[in-house]
């Protein structure tokens, strides 16, 4: 399509999207419809599909799964799918969904790469002078560093492609090309040196990446705001508050009366209720023995055995006995009367149970009934058996079949299961217990003090309690159950239900035997097998009541097409035990429309509500029974989410229907009050928790006082505060309200109830808004679960779900977005996270529902392992502090005067003056190494300059001042002779760390060429490393290269010949065997301020620049470095460091020359094969003073962590240390540095001795600790002023603390201010501004090519804009601050402390903010235990965070969450993009230090072969 037409179209598509959102009644349907008319005139459309849909395809490579069309499965294999359907619902979702248009979000991407996963640094030219891999070593461990170039056939040679300009398209065929590999600053000779202005303009991402396509589908999606703005509000520069959401003015308020208490009938007076129940069940048992009790059924649905009252009430004496008589430990009995019994039992054996349950509370125990332990790491076992420790049990009773499938130890013993307290087990099958003499009888049967039983509860957060119900209760719940039921001799009850807890526990094991009920028990397995099972059991044994959850009508309702001859007319009483779940009414409803027509009366469906802490709270009654007609509320979800009742009638999407769940209990009274805070009574348009008082309930959480009484004595209280009742209320954990006729409603459980913003939702009817999504196609089960957790001080919605087999990444997206859609049109709240794991994987409850709070508890942990992650903070989070607004700006003057008014010092200090300190030496009266080489040479002849050693510590290579002084004069006429150089000429040197090196680069000096220090390539990855110095070599303008032998083998090699273009090399000399000729005269240049030699080094934001030293600056720095380490021709220091750049090339070629001292000189790519290598020189040479990298610390903390045992054996001593420095261009790493001080303290590493050094391009050193001078200082600030480039000193611990340590003291000679990055005014010490330097050796500027003045200008000469307005500062382009300390320099004075924040290149402007990368992966690294680094960046406005995982692939997407949780929390920062990536691809250089702009244009090209890619909505 021509240009023109092209914008045209696009323009019509966005007027057309505007349109829509403008009005958005427009359909689906309509919307493509008026796009399809509008855009006619441009393109036909295919099918109606949206252009831009298609090109998405397109992009984003093949599909994942090309499966065939699915054919239609029956419903029946989906039985289990819908547990909270409702079709009035669904209807609502679909209508809610239609409203939307589909939002184009970006799916998240997977790894699809088939190349080999190699690492990145393979491709990275990463660092300084020319990126051999040399320091593959420096890298972290795990790293491969090489991989052969063949295997990688698109890989085009680097350097040509991108000096042609060239970049290639990222198909997933070349996902793995070059990951990471910067296809920006690499010049070709006619671009400048300092190519990093390319790094700023984002050149070299394809366009067509798939990458940038998401990214910018992602901001299109952040673009359309979909709440209102949030409030203007004032906001302390210093203080960031987060945004309290304040109450809607519009929000619906409760208007009804206050409610009064509500009391049920009274418990029957006339009825003679047996005296307690194991009177009751001795009556049955002694004189109708025959009469039916229990009869269990098999898998099949067999019945396998009936428990007669008779054998009841002789196994349960005989266990009681036995229990009381029989179980000693050291001759004393092992149970007393009130001591706990653990009851272990199989779902499957409800006979033995009810024997092992009356027997303990015939011997006066307290039964305490749990699940049975499959595994040892069941979920929630734990706090099971926390409950068990607490509540004192020492004793389980179980039978043979289960305790022989129980996990056994070694010993044959039950083993013991984790937070378990040690067991006895005994098991209760009839030969293991003995018979009662016939004189034996209980004390039981008459005492009705104390507790009956402890019932296990699992809260919200997973912790388990047990609420004791006394014998009082029991009875007293008994009672009222057959009251309220209508129960009666004999008749036949079936149980669906758990009989060991809950509704199930206490009408099919209790108040059954107390009225000689016969009930059918139905295991769970036989449901699985046979949903249909129970009404035929109904239907066979005529029973006259069934206990069922809406879950097993709905599966019934599944499995019974076909069925004849089910007839439910035998039916009095269909108790709905979970009626208090509001999504019960559908099933209740649909299964009435079904079985009315076999014999299924509509009265008697009876949904009950009840709750652990109140046992049964209320119950619908037939009319025979005195119940009033059951009634519906069809309520708006909006009111709901307020606490207010509206009954809901224009809105008609959003609604609950919810059905009574009958009449309160007789003999109980229940009112509703508020949910927080003091229990006022609710109004009677408004939901609260109900609160029941009644003889029945539990009373109190086994052994927690505090929550029991909160719980169990609630004293409710009206609007004036007067107590409604002189007995305390228990609270039930149920919402709801009293409705017409005094019935109860219950909305939901407390459980459930998130709480986000000032709304409350709940979390079952978020599940079924999930499920009405697409339920049969997508949710395995229909098995979700929903929670909230707290992020940034507010609950956040987060939804799990397991997703079928065979559902398709798109499918599974499909999903995540509409569900979210629906989820914000229903309730009006944003999903936080959304997360999909594999079927079958969530854990489960003991009867198979979802172990909610254990999910939740893996959620946090990182321990779910999602197979799909959507998370949508951007849309959630709407409490973030407002950004930062800039002020108008304030003049450079005021700024001087508002810090004089304030009483703070100008931010300005400097090292000693150099004119004080006399130094003696030769060196000081010539301005050229030069001359004070030959001086050595002529006067200490023998004296060694530099010790190279080897990996085994030995000695490969030394040079005296006169061997050194020859070697150059050979170098020196090698050049002149046959590389015909004159004066003035640049010369590469391209060779490995050593002696040879430094002979050439005062060869060069001596027949006046200028050198350049070049990193040689790395043999094994000449694909990555060559580029990088050829093009040091063509941008310095190289006349010739020095080398070695086999080096220029290699530059000349096939290989090299694929890399880059061999014919182009200048002149290479090898000086392995050149002539012993001398120069006729070693040169001396005119002035000292000519060029003495090139410095070449990548920044970490991937820009290559070159500075100029004249032999002024060289001189300069040697003095100033002698003078602070206080080096003299005595001493030896040792150093390992790479000697092609800053102060490592300084301290490795320069030092020694000029003080005269002896250089340990310790290569650190030999630590690779020795870790110990450079300790062990230092403790040999007794070096007073050793240099390091922070790649060299990291190297000695990890390989050496474990064996300093070892080396003190072998005699390695550290004590002879006076200071350790670690040379860097960055903030110090404190935890690095003291980690590495705690673990050698023990070689007698000096405690203080380990401190850090300061340099930057345009000076190589500004601090160095050296050997005098107070111990760097430690200053704790807070993390959040910084971010406003304020400095705030903290305590230690303090919340939002950073610690930073002073970077050494300021070199003699060096003056250093801080000044404000925009205006260029001076700041003051509370101020956070970038550091400028003055010092008689800065660089005199960068080496261009075509001289660009402006740039060299404003980082070398530049001037305050007021104050001393003179001196010429060169701007370092690190942030920092001074504080002057409370310790005194040599000179008495108070000594001034520069701390080094961060380069101002690397920090992200965001909300008006200023993060230092640093601190932002800090947090992140901590989040979870298999991030091993972390790297972030921005693109357009979008937090990238990069993480390494070191772990299986399968917890990849766990890292999503609490990625952007962390950062959340503690930076109150949004992150847009996670990406998961193989350890070893964030890409660092020699100096250890993150290329993270390499990683970001590897990134958005497509390149780093990710793991995953989750894009934050």
């Amino acid at each position: 399509m021509p240009a023109p037409d092209a914008t045209k179209c696009a323009s019509l598509i966005a007027y057309c999207r505007a349109s829509q959102s403008a009005f958005c009644d427009i359909t689906q349907k309509g919307y493509e419809k008026k796009r399809a008319k509008l855009l006619a005139r441009c393109i036909p459309l295919i099918q109606g599909v949206d252009p831009c849909l298609q090109a998405e395809t397109r992009i984003s490579g093949p599909p994942l799964s090309t499966a065939a069309p699915k054919p239609q499965r029956s419903r029946l294999t989906n039985s289990r799918d819908e547990r909270f359907r409702s079709d009035v619902h669904t209807e609502a979702v679909q209508a809610a969904l239609a409203k939307y248009k589909e939002r184009k979000m970006p799916m998240p991407s997977r790894r699809r790469s088939v190349l080999v996963h190699s690492s990145v640094e393979t491709y990275t030219p990463p660092d300084t002078s020319s990126a051999s891999e040399d320091e593959g070593s420096l890298r972290r461990p795990g790293r491969l560093t090489s991989t052969p170039l063949q295997s990688h056939p698109s890989i085009e040679p680097w350097l040509d492609r991108v000096i042609q300009g060239s970049s290639t398209s990222s198909s997933a065929s070349s996902t793995s090309s070059h990951p990471g590999g910067r296809s920006t600053a690499v010049p070709s000779a006619t671009t400048t040196a300092l190519a990093g202005l390319s790094a700023h303009a984002h050149l070299g991402v394809p366009v067509n990446s798939r990458v940038s396509s998401k990214i910018q589908q992602l901001l299109n999606t952040l673009k359309r705001p979909k709440r209102p703005p949030l409030k203007e509000f004032f906001v302390d520069d210093f203080e960031e508050l987060l945004e309290v959401q304040q109450p809607d003015p519009n929000q619906p308020k409760p208007e009804g009366d206050q409610m009064a208490v509500l009391r049920g009938e009274p418990l029957a007076v006339g009825t003679p209720w047996p005296p307690t129940l194991l009177a009751a069940l001795q009556h049955w048992g002694t004189t109708q023995p025959k009469a039916p009790c229990l009869t269990a059924l098999d898998t099949t649905g067999k019945a396998t055995y009936t428990l007669t009252y008779g054998k009841l009430w002789s196994r349960s004496l005989k266990l009681a006995y036995t229990l009381l008589n029989k179980l000693t430990s050291k001759n004393e009995p092992l149970l007393k009367p009130g001591d706990r019994v653990a009851l272990v039992f199989p779902n499957s054996d409800p006979v033995m149970f009810m024997v092992a349950f009356y027997g303990c509370l015939l011997a006066e125990l307290v039964p305490v009934p749990i699940e049975v332990p499959l595994t040892r790491k069941d979920a929630g076992s734990q706090q099971v058996g926390f409950l068990l420790g607490s509540c004192g049990v020492t004793l389980a009773l179980t039978t043979d079949a289960c305790q022989k499938g129980l996990p056994k130890a070694q010993t044959g013993e039950v083993a013991t299961f984790k937070g378990w307290p040690p067991l006895s087990w005994l098991v209760i099958d009839g030969k293991h217990l003995a018979k009662p003499p016939k004189d034996w009888h209980p004390l039981a049967q008459d005492a009705v003090a104390g507790t009956a039983y402890i019932e296990y509860k699992t809260s919200k957060e997973g912790s388990t309690v047990g609420i004791t119900v006394s014998h009082e209760s029991l009875l007293a719940q008994c009672q009222a159950l057959t009251q309220a039921c209508g129960y009666s001799e004999a008749e036949t009850l079936t149980n669906v239900l758990d009989f060991k807890r809950d509704a199930g526990l206490w009408h099919g094991v209790l108040t059954s035997v107390m009225n000689k009920m016969h009930v059918v028990s139905i295991p769970y397995a036989l449901m699985k097998v046979n949903p249909l099972s129970w009404i035929q059991k109904v239907c066979s044994y005529k029973a006259q009541t069934a206990l069922v959850k809406s879950r097993d009508m709905h599966w019934s309702l599944l499995a019974q097409r076909g069925q004849r001859g089910v007839s439910l007319s035998s039916l009095r009483m269909l108790i709905v035990a979970d009626g208090a779940n509001p999504w019960s009414v559908s099933s209740c409803d649909a299964f009435l429309n079904v079985f009315q027509s076999r014999g299924l009366r509509p009265e008697v469906i009876c949904p009950c509500a009840s709750s652990p802490e109140a046992l049964t709270v209320a119950i619908r009654r037939p009319p025979d029974l005195g119940g009033p007609p059951p009634r519906k509320a069809v309520l708006s979800m909006s009111g709901l989410s307020y606490g207010v009742i509206r009954v809901d009638s224009e809105e008609k999407l959003s609604v609950l229907t919810v059905q009574d769940v009958g009449q309160v209990m007789p003999g109980a009274s229940a009112c509703v009050v508020k949910v927080e805070g003091t229990p006022y009574l609710c109004k009677t348009d408004e939901v609260g928790e109900i609160c029941v008082n009644s003889s029945a309930t539990g009373t109190a959480y086994y052994g927690l006082l505090g929550i029991t009484k909160n719980v169990f004595e609630t004293i409710p209280v009206t609007v004036g505060g007067a107590p409604v009742s002189d007995r305390p209320f228990t609270r039930t954990g149920l919402l709801g309200f009293i409705g017409l006729d005094n019935l109860v409603f219950v909305v939901g459980k407390l459980d459930g109830l998130m709480v986000v913003g000032v709304r409350r939702h709940n979390a079952d009817d978020i599940v079924a808004t999930a499920l009405a999504v697409e339920p049969m196609k997508f949710v395995y089960r229909g098995r979700i679960a929903v929670f909230s957790v707290t992020v940034l001080r507010d609950d956040r919605v987060v939804l799990v779900a397991e997703q079928r087999p065979e559902a398709s990444e798109e499918d599974s997206f499909q999903w995540m977005s509409r569900v979210l859609q629906a989820i914000d049109s229903i309730h009006q709240v944003g999903v936080y996270c959304l997360a999909l794991v594999p079927a079958n994987t969530l854990p489960k409850a003991p009867l198979g529902g979802i172990h909610i709070s254990e999910t939740k508890q893996r959620f946090l942990e990182g321990t779910l392992h999602p197979c799909n992650v959507l998370m949508c903070p951007h849309t959630c989070v709407t409490n973030l502090p407002k950004p930062r607004q800039k002020q108008p700006e304030v003049g450079p003057a005021s700024m001087i005067v508002g810090n004089l008014v304030a009483g703070k010092r100008i931010a300005q200090a400097s090292g000693r003056e150099l004119a004080h300190l006399e130094d003696s030496d030769q060196a000081r009266k010539s301005p050229f190494l030069v001359d004070v080489l030959q001086w050595r040479a002529h006067t200490t002849p023998d004296h060694p300059l530099f010790l190279l050693l080897s990996a085994k510590g030995t000695v490969t290579s030394t040079a005296t001042c006169v061997q050194l002084h020859k070697r150059a004069e050979r170098v020196a006429a090698a050049l002149v002779e046959k590389g015909r150089l004159d004066a003035g000429d640049h010369v590469a040197l391209v060779y490995p760390p050593g002696v040879d090196l430094i002979a050439a680069f005062y060869g060069c000096l001596y027949c006046g060429c200028v050198p350049v220090t070049v990193r040689p390539p790395h043999p094994q990855n000449l694909g990555t490393t060559l580029p990088t110095v050829k093009m040091i070599v063509e941008v310095s303008k190289s006349v010739c290269i020095l080398s070695t032998q086999a080096i220029t083998r290699l530059l000349k090699s096939k290989e090299a010949a694929t890399a880059v273009d061999i014919r182009t090399w200048p002149t290479i000399l090898d000086t392995d065997d050149i002539p012993k000729k001398k120069v006729p005269s070693i040169f001396r240049p005119p002035s000292p301020d000519v060029l003495a030699y090139l410095d070449f080094s990548v920044s970490t934001t991937g820009i290559l620049a070159g500075v100029k030293m004249s032999h002024a600056a060289t001189s300069a720095l040697c003095r100033s470095i002698k003078l602070q380490c206080e080096l003299y021709p005595s001493r030896q220091i040792a150093i390992c460091l790479d000697p092609y750049c800053g102060l490592g090339f300084a301290l490795w070629c320069l030092c020694s020359v000029y003080s005269g001292h002896q250089s340990v000189l310790v290569p650190p790519l030999e630590l690779e094969s020795n870790v110990s290598l450079w300790l062990s020189a230092v403790s040999q040479y007794k070096a007073r003073v050793t240099f390091c990298s922070y790649s060299v610390m990291e190297m000695c903390t990890k390989g050496l962590g474990t064996q300093t045992g070892a080396l003190r054996m072998k005699g390695v001593n550290l004590s002879c240390v006076r200071t350790c420095m670690v040379v860097a261009e960055e903030r110090p790493r404190i935890a690095l540095t003291q980690s590495f001080s705690k673990l050698f303290k023990d070689l007698g590493l000096p405690a203080r001795a380990v401190s850090t050094t300061f340099g930057c391009r345009v000076n190589v050193a500004i601090c160095l600790q050296g050997t005098a001078g107070p111990d760097p200082t430690t200053v704790y600030v807070d993390m959040r002023a910084l971010r406003h480039d304020r400095v705030r000193l903290v305590e230690r611990g303090s919340p939002h603390s950073l610690p930073l340590m002073e970077s050494g003291k300021i070199l003699p000679g060096v003056k250093v201010i801080i000044a404000h990055t925009e205006t260029k005014g001076p700041l003051g010490d509370s101020h956070l501004g970038e550091i400028w330097v003055s010092s008689p050796h800065n660089a005199t500027g960068y080496h261009t090519v075509y001289g660009e003045e402006a740039l060299h200008a404003d980082h070398f000469s530049a001037r305050l804009s007021f104050g001393d307005t003179q001196t010429i500062w060169a701007r370092t382009g690190y942030l920092g601050f001074l504080r002057r300390t409370e310790l005194t320099d040599a000179s008495g004075e108070r000594h001034d402390a520069l701390y080094v924040v961060g380069s101002l290149d690397e920090t992200l402007e965001l909300r008006g903010m200023r993060y230092h990368p640093i601190d932002i992966e800090t947090s992140v690294i901590r989040a979870h235990r298999s991030i091993a680094e972390c790297a972030v960046f921005t693109w357009t406005n979008l937090l990238v965070v990069v993480v390494e995982l070191e772990g299986l692939e399968q917890e990849a997407l766990d890292l999503v969450a609490l990625v952007t949780n962390v950062v959340l929390e503690e930076h109150y920062l949004v992150v847009g993009v996670v990406v998961i990536v193989d350890p070893g691809v964030i890409p660092i250089n020699s100096r250890g230090e993150k290329q993270r702009m390499h990683l970001r244009d590897g990134f958005l090209a497509d390149q780093l072969d990710p793991i995953y890619v989750a894009y934050n909505m």
